[in-house]
């Protein structure tokens, strides 16, 4: 049985494509064999040679339309696309420290390039009978931390939610649309966060995860995923091996959420 992913010429956007999971993402795309374009605010200095990246602020309507066209111009068509960007900037505290400007920056952040995205580039997939969409959202929507996580988590599941009824209007006309819902990933970001919590606690760095992993409630597996581990699950899903799945979310968390 051969794992080839069957993803070859298969023309792809990742969006947050510089950094933590979107980089990750673009280089399984790149070994797979797809053409990849790749958002973030500004290009990197060192890049992959074959990815073309597109500086925009996703954030803004203008900066997605920019994307949108520069894809289409680029790739004259799309085939993938992989929706990482998101994250969040608003302040601890619980409601009370969450004003109209903070949720509207969570909402522009986490839901709105995913939906402009799609709405200009789903009419390209949709014309050729075929095409990926992957959203990653996140289990804060079903594990929010009210003290930090309350706006970055109700966006989240905003978005999960309209993934959910996107695929139910596009599958019918050949586009799969999935969820990819990650716990904790040891992305430059989270690294950094858990040295900052070391030093703030007298610990070394796997005192600092542990304290993040004890805030989540605790992760069975023992340590949070890696960025490849999750890039290749999203990959798998964009690929003609998961032909089948659509609608469903996939969560990769190392058990953080409890099931039945």
């Amino acid at each position: 049985m051969s794992f080839d992913l069957d993803l070859g010429g298969q023309r792809a956007l990742v969006t947050g494509g510089t950094k933590g999971v979107g980089a990750a993402v673009v280089q399984a795309l790149l070994e797979a064999g797809a053409r990849v374009a790749a958002t973030a605010r500004t290009s990197p200095d060192k890049a992959p040679e074959p990815v073309h990246y597109i500086a925009a602020d996703l954030t803004t309507a203008e900066g997605c339309a920019h994307v949108a066209e520069a894809v289409l111009s680029r790739f004259g068509g799309i085939d993938i696309l992989v929706n990482v960007l998101g994250g969040s900037s608003a302040p601890a505290g619980g409601f009370a420290a969450l004003s109209d400007a903070e949720w509207q920056k969570e909402i522009d952040h986490n839901l709105m390039p995913a939906v402009r995205l799609d709405r200009a580039l789903l009419p390209a997939m949709i014309a050729q009978g075929s095409g990926v969409v992957i959203h990653v959202t996140s289990i804060q929507h079903q594990l929010p931390l009210p003290e930090s996580t309350t706006a970055y988590a109700a966006a989240k599941a905003a978005l999960s939610t309209y993934s959910k009824s996107l695929s139910k209007e596009v599958t019918p006309k050949g586009i799969r649309v999935v969820r990819v819902s990650p716990g904790w990933i040891e992305t430059e970001a989270a690294v950094s966060l858990a040295e900052r919590l070391a030093a703030e606690e007298g610990t070394d760095y796997e005192g600092g995860k542990r304290i993040i992993m004890d805030s989540l409630g605790g992760i069975p597996l023992g340590r949070p995923a890696k960025p490849r581990e999750v890039a290749d699950l999203i990959a798998f899903l964009a690929s003609p091996r998961a032909g089948a799945i659509t609608g469903t979310e996939y969560v990769i968390d190392g058990g953080t959420v409890p099931t039945a």
